[in-house]
């Protein structure tokens, strides 16, 4: 299973917020299943006691924003729904 194709059809089909500070309210909310964290990501205090399954992305933060099909780096992202991907098993 390819994670860049998986991550680029969540993004496409389902509802993922991107970004630190989207990611860590969505956490709080409790509405986040997942996180995808980039390789290059720092490590956040908010991050250690949470009760969401965690991926690290193998690439850096700008690998990771072109596999959501982003031109910019994406540090992290939350999913809040997995859509027609099967991103939940990575």
């Amino acid at each position: 299973m390819d994670a860049n194709m998986v991550i680029k059809q969540a993004v496409d089909t389902g509802d993922i917020v991107i970004g630190t500070r989207r990611t860590e309210k969505a956490v709080k909310k409790k509405t986040a299943k997942m996180l995808v964290i980039a390789s290059n990501c720092p490590e956040f205090d908010w991050l250690k006691d949470i009760a969401v399954k965690v991926h690290r992305y193998k690439g850096t933060s700008l690998d990771l924003g072109a596999a959501c099909g982003k031109p910019y780096s994406v540090s992290m992202l939350a999913v809040l729904s997995p859509g027609e991907s099967t991103i939940m098993s990575l």
